[in-house]
């Protein structure tokens, strides 16, 4: 699995599109944060806080997650690699965990200009250090986990199509419907009885409430559960395509 997880960060790191990808994520939190207008701006805010980054961030990943992980195994199948490496002595979980794992740690890395945001605003505090800490934790946790279920989502949409562009897009449509998609059929009519529990289906919902500084483990539970979720849908596809191979 380790070799797995080096290979995908080096090869994302090895590729234009992979500096691209994380550049444009970081220019345009840089952005929304400092240089435009409006209420996202830390400076126009006029108290300490980086709320435009909790706000931003989950819509930019929308396409950040599926640009990191379309490649993970669509390349693969369109190159004839997959072949090769369902040939080697490892397992499914192997190969997926390794994947998933590559695409969080990548995530992660484009998250840790945010520590940086957050000590400068700390620093612009009036008195200095005047910043709501544990918010500000609780909401990084939950932009980790919700990186965590997009790239889960996006393995999952790779293992569908030889294409990265048709990956990308499929990842990008499924973790929207996953983030709001909920919130919206809560609205219908129909479900006007059941919203609450419709809504809590999204993970919109409960990256609010984990954004708010208390680690609340339903919320947990939540992230953990799409996590497996998914990547168990992806094993499954993996294993029919290894059996296919194989027979």
């Amino acid at each position: 699995m380790f070799f797995i997880f080096k290979k995908e960060v080096v090869s994302f790191f090895s590729s234009l599109t992979g500096y691209i990808a994380v550049g444009v994520f970081l220019l345009l939190c840089s952005w929304f944060l400092w240089l435009s207008p409006g209420d996202l701006n830390v400076l126009d805010a006029g108290y300490a806080s980086i709320d435009g980054l909790f706000f931003i961030a989950p819509w930019l990943f929308l396409f950040l997650a599926p640009a990191i992980t379309m490649r993970s195994f669509a390349e693969e199948r369109k190159a004839g690699t997959m072949e090769m490496l369902l040939t080697h002595p490892l397992t499914e979980l192997d190969l997926i965990a390794g994947k998933f794992l590559a695409a969080v740690a990548v995530a992660a890395i484009a998250l840790l200009p945010a520590l940086l945001y957050f000590y400068t605003v700390a620093d612009l505090g009036n008195p200095a250090g005047n910043v709501d800490s544990g918010a500000t934790w609780g909401a990084l946790i939950g932009l980790l986990l919700l990186a965590a279920c997009y790239s889960a989502v996006g393995i999952f949409a790779s293992l569908l199509t030889d294409s990265q562009l048709v990956a990308f897009l499929l990842a990008a449509a499924m973790c929207f419907f996953m983030y709001l998609g909920f919130d919206g059929l809560a609205e219908l009519p129909y479900a006007k009885a059941i919203n609450s529990a419709v809504a809590n289906l999204g993970l919109s919902r409960h990256y609010k409430s984990i954004s708010r500084g208390v680690v609340d483990l339903r919320d947990m539970a939540y992230f953990a559960g799409v996590i497996a979720v998914f990547l168990a849908a992806a094993r499954l596809k993996l294993r029919a395509r290894a059996w296919a191979i194989r027979n």
